[in-house]
């Protein structure tokens, strides 16, 4: 019985440090969460919306509402501003910050909340507040990348808005700077893109490798890019190529393609060379023997050629015979 009861001890004792080591990441995600929303407002089907997506044509005033709601116990008093957003280096989407001369300049700059720029939300309330964007009248057609940004306690929220003016639309775009960086299991290929149109772009990648000496299996193809190109930008992606030559030149091929009509082609090549004393006598066999063909192609270009002869056995030519001339020597006997 008393083992019995020792081990009912420490069978409790156990349970109570689960419970303990799981509550514990509980409560400090609920410490983290701001306890506020910031969403579209339902529109007329009562349908959720992910983002705002407003249309019109140059000079007109457009019109929208942010649903901020509040769940917790305590009043939230909430920050409200428009942003212009932007692909970062590596293609994500990013909004510019409100410091001073860094704020909107483009379609963050044409949203306003009118004297609703600071929102107080009762406890456990939703509000609902209107806003307006409006369109310059010289706005070019296309697609404006802009966000709604709400700001609380140092949390901030951002909801994207999804803006066309109206008129002629454009999808193009480039591929440039491409390369193959590293070797082995760890080569990539290395490449920019560029939106040269008016919308944005969700990109779609095929890859075609060449080697010189061998074969090269071609990485991953045929694959849409988990990225929204949005217009005017540049971004820097990379695709993993583990099966890469370990020792060969290879020559890459990107075709990347858009819907709207956008096609680009690049390519890029390099000499691929293990690392380490292998690398060393393999880059050194390469070199001799690009050095060896271009001696041979020199020593052949150098080398005369020969001239037309007469046959081996050809008679000699038929002519006039020329009697052989007569010398009188002086002083000679008759």
């Amino acid at each position: 019985m008393h083992v019995l009861h020792t081990l009912r001890r420490a069978a409790a004792v156990l349970l109570l440090a689960a419970v303990t080591l799981y509550a514990a990441p509980a409560r400090a995600a609920a410490a983290d969460e701001p306890g506020w929303t910031a969403e579209p407002a339902p529109g007329a089907a009562a349908a959720v919306r992910p983002y705002f997506y407003l249309a019109g044509a140059a000079g007109t005033v457009l019109e929208d509402r942010l649903a901020l709601a509040n769940t917790t116990d305590r009043e939230r008093t909430v920050t409200l501003r428009g942003a212009d957003a932007y692909n970062t280096a590596d293609g994500a989407f990013a909004v510019r910050p409100a410091a001073p001369g860094t704020g909107a300049t483009g379609a963050g700059s044409w949203i306003s909340f009118g004297a609703a720029t600071t929102v107080k939300v009762p406890p456990r309330t939703r509000a609902v507040v209107p806003f307006t964007l409006t369109v310059p009248p010289a706005s070019p057609p296309g697609d404006h990348p802009a966000a709604v940004i709400a700001t609380e306690g140092g949390h901030e929220v951002g909801v994207r808005v999804h803006l066309r003016v109206g008129g002629p639309t454009l999808a193009a775009l480039t591929v440039e700077d491409v390369a193959v960086r590293g070797r082995g299991r760890a080569a990539v290929i290395a490449y920019t893109l560029v939106n040269r149109g008016n919308v944005a772009l969700a990109p779609e990648l095929r890859i075609r490798a060449e080697a010189l000496l061998g074969e090269a299996s071609d990485p991953p193809r045929g694959r849409t890019l988990p990225v929204e190109l949005l217009p005017g930008q540049r971004v820097e992606l990379t695709e993993p190529w583990p099966g890469a030559p370990a020792l060969d030149r290879v020559r890459v091929t990107l075709t990347v393609t858009a819907p709207g009509g956008a096609r680009a082609v690049a390519t890029g090549s390099r000499w691929l060379v293990p690392g380490g004393p292998a690398g060393r006598t393999g880059a050194g066999l390469l070199g001799l023997g690009a050095a060896t063909a271009a001696a041979l192609y020199l020593v052949r270009r150098r080398r005369p050629l020969p001239g037309p002869g007469p046959a081996p056995d050809a008679p000699p030519a038929a002519g006039p015979t020329t009697p052989a001339p007569h010398h009188e020597l002086t002083g000679a006997a008759r």
